[in-house]
């Protein structure tokens, strides 16, 4: 089976093919902003045009517009194709991504760039499957809270500082959702927000 995975939560944009487990192209750009205009040419610069049977697509949390865009795109893509299309969760990504650059050992703590100036943070074993729900929390807040011996993430090296914790830089990328239980992907294509609505519904004069 071909597969298109598709990254697109961080100010990284990736995308990478297989053929089966085998990686057969891929690509990643650091863009910061840009990713509408950037992700449709670089599944087009794939071998034969990115085409397969299944596409999984990040879900964040992360970048709001970055994570609809990848969404959208995958959605298109696989109506288009007949392809069938699953959604994975960012920070276990992230969490794949560490465990697989160091030894067996302990769990990995994942700390990412949260939406006004508050960080995602989620804990995952040594198995890469996640300890409990992603939190978004001020930076003092997840201070607060011990970290695993090793962190990963954009903002890992913040959380760690002082803790004794490893810290590894690292932003998602496509090519390592070969390396994901495949019981974190799931047909249910709803955005990860991580945190709550910004703005109160109005209540409706007149109601309970």
């Amino acid at each position: 089976m071909r597969t298109l995975a598709i990254e697109t939560a961080s100010e990284a944009c990736s995308i990478a093919l297989f053929e089966g487990e085998a990686s057969i192209a891929h690509d990643h750009r650091i863009l910061g902003r840009g990713h509408a205009e950037a992700l449709v040419p670089m599944i087009a610069a794939l071998p034969d045009k990115g085409r397969c049977q299944r596409i999984l697509v990040s879900l964040g949390p992360g970048s709001f517009t970055g994570v609809r865009i990848g969404l959208a795109t995958a959605r298109a893509l696989g109506f288009a194709w007949g392809a069938e299309v699953l959604g994975f969760p960012t920070l276990a990504l992230i969490a794949a991504q560490a465990l697989a650059a160091r030894p067996p050992g302990g769990g990995v703590t994942v700390c990412t760039n949260g939406g006004h100036g508050e960080w995602f943070v989620a804990d995952f074993g040594s198995d890469g499957l996640p300890l409990g729900e992603t939190a978004s929390l001020t930076p003092e807040a997840a201070r607060a809270r011990p970290p695993a011996a090793l962190v990963a993430g954009n903002r890992a090296a913040l959380l760690a500082e002082g803790t004794g914790a490893e810290a590894l830089d690292l932003l998602p990328d496509a090519a390592a959702v070969i390396l994901l239980d495949p019981g974190l992907l799931t047909p249910a294509l709803a955005p990860i927000y991580g945190r709550g609505p910004d703005a109160t519904p109005m209540k409706v004069p007149g109601a309970a």
